[in-house]
């Protein structure tokens, strides 16, 4: 498309969103600017502003749309379990597996700041996705598992773990050269964790 060629509103957002995605997956954030996703999407300079305050407020959209889905794998790998204990080791598998899938995304959702009198919705949406690990800890409790520590300590012990592999993984540190290598270790470490802390 043309520089400066008007979209559609309802896709010009979509297109802006698209274009930013790509330039993060060639430059990193730091390459990351409103001028250059214009260009990317064929639209003018200004075409960022109909949607976006400024650079920042792009990056909190991208990252609310990467929670939304973010919250709706886990809670899809979650629903899979048998039992209070596997949905919440599912739901870590599943963590690991969104940021494989989606490395764009993932470093964006945990590397801005989402202002919460600013970024209500995204800020809101990563919300969410700890509220779901958390509701799974809970879960595990009622049934007489996790004992050891209370709730929000064990949802922030798990975070921490799924967190730690998948960082260590995009980044190529433990060595595995497939992504079924990366997630049947993610299954062991997580297996790991939990019999760790249900003590």
């Amino acid at each position: 498309m043309a520089a400066g060629k008007p979209y559609h509103h309802g896709y010009l957002r979509a297109a802006l969103l698209d274009a930013s995605l790509a330039l993060i997956r060639k430059e990193g954030l730091h390459g990351f600017t409103l001028r250059e996703v214009a260009r990317r999407a064929g639209v003018s300079h200004a075409a960022p502003y109909r949607h976006f305050r400024d650079k920042n407020d792009l990056l909190a959209a991208i990252a609310e749309d990467g929670f939304n889905r973010f919250t709706a794998k886990m809670r899809e790998a979650a629903s899979k379990g048998d039992s209070p204990l596997e949905r919440l080791q599912m739901a870590g598998i599943a963590y690991v597996q969104f940021g494989l899938d989606r490395p764009e995304e993932f470093e964006v959702m945990f590397s801005v700041e989402l202002d919460p009198h600013i970024h209500l919705s995204a800020r809101a949406a990563a919300d969410a996705s700890f509220e779901s690990l958390l509701a799974l800890v809970v879960d595990c409790q009622r049934a007489g598992l996790l004992p050891r520590y209370e709730p929000l300590t064990a949802a922030r012990i798990a975070w921490a773990h799924v967190h730690g592999i998948t960082e260590l993984a995009r980044r190529r540190q433990f060595g595995f050269k497939t992504r079924k290598e990366i997630v049947d270790f993610a299954s062991t470490a997580t297996a790991a964790l939990l019999t760790g802390i249900a003590d």
